[in-house]
Formats: C-alpha cells, structure tokens, sequence
C-alpha cells in the first residue's frame, strides 16, 4: 500500500479475493443460482468505471489502482493495492467507501493532479451466496461487458472453491485478470489498438 506515498499505518487493511470466469450462458447461470437458494442483492444495472493514475504512472507502475464507480445514483471510490500470492486467486488489499457524488470526486481528483487513463464498463447484477460448511457467504455477480460476460466470485478462497464446484465452474478456468488486462487481450485477438472498454453506443455518465 505505500507506493501511493503514505506511511500511514493505522488506517485497517481488508484483502479482497477473488475469481472471474468467463460466463457464455447468463440465463443458465441465474437458473443455477436459484437452485443453490442465491439472493439477489442488487438487481441488474448500469455501472460506469474510471480508473485514475498520476502522469508518472506511479500506480500502474507498482499494480495498484484508484477507481471511482458511478452506478445510477450511487458512486464509491476504491483503491486497491498490488496483487499478492494467492495461487487461482487475485488477492489484494481494498480500501473503498461511498461518496456523494461521483463526478464532484472526479473533479477533485483531477485538480490534485490525476487523470482518467482507462474507462470500462458494464451491466452488472450481484447475489449473495451461502456456502454449506463456511461462515457468511460468497458475493456473485454476474457481469455483462463489451468483450463477454463474466461472473465473478468474491469471499474466502475455500468458499469460492466450493462455490465454483456447486456452479460447475472448474478452478482450470479461473481468471486473475483484471478488466483492463482481459480487454487488452481481447484487443489484441481482434488486431487493433486498445482505447476504452465501453459499449458502442454508451449510454456512460461521462462525456
């Protein structure tokens, strides 16, 4: 967490783990979700993502990131530090909380000297999972993007690996990559040059 520059070290750190997969059949996956008794905890809808860095690159050049979400109303701001070991599992420390207004905080942002280097965005629908034999509960979401859909499994990696077995999901299919990194993927499979993963006729709250 310090190559944003702080030396604070009582703010408390929460590590956020996770998977993706990529997903060819939503319905079939909201059928499979009903099944397990998942509860829709936000129903589907529209999410616009800005990933912010430094003009030296500082956050990108040591893995980390400072995104601000917009979703219909609501905006949160997260920062996540660089990946750590975690076998099939991404694995990093999170920091985020809401804010009252998204496009106020981007102007703020900007004024203290960050700028907007990757935009993506997608249609988004989340469900809590229990886990027979863990405590709590996995986040689902289910993810639907300009380059495919995928869900993505958050929790303990013991309760994610339980999860993906009940959804028949194989840990040879879990993906650490971020959506900067798939979309870049994906660019390169289709020969052109990356820009922002946002649908054509976007419908984004920025301009």
């Amino acid at each position: 967490m310090k190559c944003g520059g702080s030396e604070i070290s009582f703010f408390p750190v929460a590590y956020e783990t996770e998977i993706k997969v990529q997903c060819a059949d939503t319905e079939a996956l909201r059928r499979q979700l009903a099944d397990l008794g998942a509860e829709l905890s936000a129903p589907r809808h529209f999410e616009e993502n800005v990933v912010l860095d430094f003009a030296d690159g500082r956050l990108r050049g040591c893995g980390s990131l400072m995104r601000v979400r917009i979703a219909g109303g609501a905006a949160t701001v997260t920062f996540k530090g660089p990946p750590v070991p975690a076998g099939p599992f991404k694995k990093r420390a999170e920091t985020e909380t809401s804010v009252g207004d998204g496009m106020a905080l981007l102007g703020i942002l900007s004024e203290l000297g960050m700028a907007i280097w990757f935009r993506y965005q997608k249609y988004r629908e989340e469900y809590h999972l229990a886990v027979p034999g863990h405590a709590g509960s996995v986040h689902v979401t289910i993810d639907e993007t300009p380059i495919g859909n995928y869900v993505e499994i958050e929790g303990e990696e013991d309760a994610i690996r339980e999860a993906a077995r009940r959804l028949g999901i194989g840990e040879t299919s879990f993906l650490r990559d971020s959506y900067y990194a798939l979309y870049v993927k994906y660019c390169e499979r289709q020969g052109r040059a990356p820009g922002h993963m946002i649908f054509a006729e976007s419908e984004g709250f920025m301009p």
